[in-house]
């Protein structure tokens, strides 16, 4: 398991093993992490689970793939370190992951 952080808008931490292969999204959903709405399912055709990678982390994820990059036209105050989290894939290099919830979604 992957050791990943969460922080809602409000501050509150939800700390959660991830299982590899699983994408950051799924994992906020299971763990009812407010603020990830997540409406198509992880289909990359929303912007319901924008988050703000940390800035320790930016590197290690990369950017988006063009097709996230075009959904990420429709979300809310959209940063140099935005990302959808259904497009991004918990893995062993991850470990220890921290992204941000904005304080709303498009």
């Amino acid at each position: 398991m992957t050791k990943l952080t969460i922080i809602a808008f409000d501050g509150t931490r939800y700390d959660l093993d991830a299982a590899d292969g699983s994408t950051v999204m799924e994992n906020a959903v299971r763990n009812s992490v407010p603020g990830i709405d997540a409406e198509c399912g992880g289909a990359c055709a929303c912007a319901t689970c924008h988050v703000y990678i940390d800035d320790a982390w930016v590197e290690k994820v990369g950017g988006p793939a063009p097709m996230e990059e075009d959904m990420l036209d429709f979300a809310a105050d959209v940063r140099p370190n935005s990302r959808l989290s259904c497009q991004i894939k918990v893995a062993a290099s991850l470990d220890g992951l921290i992204v941000h919830v904005p304080e709303r979604q498009a």
